[in-house]
């Protein structure tokens, strides 16, 4: 994408977590700046492209057991990010056409793109919310949002690759805590978070360093910390464990190292 398409209301010159994940990904909707700060991180963490795959797949994992073994069939999907194949709504309409799900995302190119993600099935039903995680209250109180979910009902809270870019400055724990207050009992809550805790010392160094340079503001967390979202829920087993364990569907030899994709992943249901 070029400067001069750029929808009103985006810095093209500025990357977007958004936008450099979509490239990760292989896609097209993105800008040089996206590309750049992609590459940077690149250098310091070469698997990055293998890590975003394997965060995509354990979201598709996650969405289909809680639709067909759990029986949810509302899905709240913050920092969706572009379409893509195996999005939310299609796999989970798949297993249950009634299901519904609302996206919501802060980047205009999303927005701009939204129509991929609100082509529901003719039972079920889609939409989108463009907003922040940073403002919770402007999530809940869409309408777009009340029009498509009950929240006094089962819902499952979807934040894959999203909370490590909320730092401890921006109260990340309490963000996530206004959103879990809203959810009724039986409601599920989804989390992937980047870690350097499977890395060794040489090749952490490395990654904060690209980290820092990458124009991305980013918070890794260790698994403690990353626990510390879950208080309070009931963990699904396998638990806390890299995205590459957790309910996988290929044989150990078949899965890539959690070195090599570094993200921490758990799901956990509101009691």
């Amino acid at each position: 994408m070029s400067a001069e398409r750029a929808p009103r209301g985006i810095d093209p010159t500025k990357a977007h977590p958004a936008r450099r994940y979509d490239y990760w990904l292989g896609g097209k909707d993105n800008f040089a700046a996206d590309r750049e700060s992609a590459e940077i991180l690149a250098a310091g963490f070469p698997t990055i492209r293998l890590a975003a795959l394997e965060n995509r797949k354990f979201l598709q994992r996650v969405v289909r057991y809680l639709a067909a073994e759990v029986g949810i069939r509302q899905f709240l999907d913050i920092g969706a990010g572009l379409p893509s194949a195996g999005n939310v709504h299609e796999i989970a309409q798949s297993i249950a056409p009634e299901s519904r799900v609302v996206y919501v995302d802060n980047d205009p190119i999303v927005l701009v793109h939204a129509r991929a993600l609100l082509n529901s099935s003719p039972k079920g039903a889609t939409a989108y919310v463009d907003a922040d995680l940073r403002e919770p209250e402007k999530i809940l109180g869409a309408p777009e949002l009340s029009q498509t979910l009950d929240l006094s009902r089962p819902t499952a809270l979807i934040l894959v690759a999203t909370m490590h870019f909320i730092t401890e400055e921006e109260d990340a724990y309490g963000l996530l805590g206004r959103l879990r207050e809203a959810l009724a009992p039986g409601s599920h809550i989804v989390l992937t978070h980047a870690t350097l805790d499977y890395l060794s010392p040489e090749r952490r160094a490395e990654v904060v360093e690209a980290d820092k340079k990458s124009g991305v503001r980013f918070q890794m967390r260790t698994t403690e910390e990353f626990a510390r979202f879950f208080e309070g829920l009931d963990l699904v087993e396998p638990g806390i464990t890299s995205v590459v364990d957790w309910r996988p569907d290929v044989p150990p030899e078949e899965r890539p190292s959690r070195e090599d994709v570094s993200i921490l992943g758990a799901v956990a249901r509101v009691p």
